[in-house]
């Protein structure tokens, strides 16, 4: 057989699309910004404050521990140590760390296997995320064989996913719901209410909750942490978390993205046949990283410090930043969701030859579903560089539209 012919492969993945970034690459490749300013990069989401010493000192205490394999499951001590923190944290009587949680490798790496191990492939299932919304939703979806449904989370909708949306007849062929609160890349926080309309709905279709909480943990008010899913569920009475599970990750809450260490805890029963997919998966975090991980979940007092850190930026930023370009003030997460007086990624190719600033385009983020982009005309600004950079982006940012309003009135002229 001649080796030209291309290789047999699940033909699924020509669904993918490039990741926002590939695109913010291509979109900029021509382009070449003013050497005389710093380069600043708010385009990802990767916390830049340093990685506390505890966890540094927690890894290279236990470097003995790469000479075992580690168990799927994890050791009892990081389980019982997320246990805890999800009942500090939340105010729940009780979580087992024996059959309600799971450490995982990083958030992303869970959210998109989770998808894999709850759907069947023979169905005709539908996934429900939000748009614009984390591409690792969609991508999960697509490669498990399911149809996709966008929700359009938008200024009209206060940036909540609208339920009732969905035609009372596609209902039956749910078989899971992604969510993001606070959200990616409004900030956006969940009520109760939502969540009782979400859960009503799971009981009354038999679908999964997949809810996706890696920002939990940057707000700005101490006496208003974001409401959390099994927070919610267990305000509502739903103490064993039916239907639900949620994913957290020490990434943003500790500044450790590079440690990929996160969690999925829940409904017991999901989280049984989710152990049983894992265990075949071969995501076992190793002993260091395990180590780091209770020492990061047992300390708060370097997570008010960030939120300090983060707070302080918004303070400044957002009234700065509102002056040229309107955005509201989210109650949580890192970023700013500003519109952009034209085309979202013209500006953003505007903004980075000129200035050196590097945002990311909010169509990028979004889909197209019938003829609209919900994430068309904003950016997402990332406010996770050094405050110092921050405050020069703002200068950066201001001088930008004066120098666009300046242009545009000469060429009317």
């Amino acid at each position: 057989m001649s080796s030209s012919l291309s290789p047999r492969m699940n033909p699924s993945l020509s669904l993918l699309r490039p990741y926002p970034f590939e695109r913010l690459r291509a979109l900029l490749a021509d382009v070449t910004p003013d050497p005389q300013r710093k380069h600043i990069n708010l385009s990802i989401g990767e916390p830049r404050h340093a990685t506390p010493a505890l966890l540094r000192d927690a890894l290279i205490a236990d470097l003995g521990g790469l000479a075992s394999y580690p168990a799927t499951r994890g050791t009892d001590a990081l389980r019982e140590a997320i246990a805890d923190w999800l009942m500090r944290r939340y105010g729940l009587p009780s979580v087992d760390p024996h059959t309600q949680v799971l450490p995982v490798t990083g958030s992303r790496e869970a959210l998109y296997a989770f998808a894999q191990a709850c759907i069947d492939p023979r169905e005709d299932a539908l996934v429900l995320v939000p748009n614009p919304g984390y591409q690792i939703y969609e991508g999960s979806a697509i490669l498990a064989g399911a149809q996709l449904r966008y929700l359009p989370v938008t200024a009209q909708t206060g940036f909540r996913m609208r339920f009732d949306s969905i035609a009372p007849q596609d209902w039956s062929r749910v078989r899971l719901v992604y969510t993001c609160s606070p959200g990616n890349p409004t900030g956006q926080v969940m009520s109760l209410e939502d969540w009782k309309e979400l859960f009503e709905l799971a009981d009354r279709h038999d679908f999964l909750i997949a809810a996706d909480e890696c920002y939990s943990e940057i707000f700005f008010d101490e006496a208003r942490a974001p409401l959390g899913a099994l927070e919610a569920a267990h305000r509502l009475g739903r103490d064993k978390f039916p239907r639900l599970v949620s994913f957290s990750s020490l990434s943003k809450r500790s500044n450790a993205p590079g440690l990929r260490s996160g969690f999925v805890a829940g409904d017991a029963r999901v989280m049984q046949r989710f152990l049983a997919f894992r265990t075949y998966h071969g995501c076992a975090m190793s002993l260091p990283v395990q180590a780091a991980s209770i020492a990061a979940w047992r300390d708060e007092a370097h997570v008010v410090e960030n939120r300090r850190r983060y707070a302080a930026k918004f303070a400044y930023a957002h009234p700065h930043v509102t002056k040229v370009l309107s955005a509201e003030m989210p109650p949580a997460a890192f970023y700013l969701w500003a519109q952009t007086p034209g085309d979202d990624a013209e500006y953003a190719k505007s903004l980075y030859a000129a200035q050196n600033v590097l945002v990311l385009p909010g169509s990028y983020l979004g889909r197209t579903v019938d003829g609209f982009n919900p994430g068309a005309g904003y950016v997402r600004i990332a406010l996770v560089a050094e405050e110092a950079d921050i405050e020069d982006v703002c200068r950066r940012i201001t001088a930008h539209a004066r120098e666009s309003l300046q242009s545009a009135a000469g060429i009317s002229e």
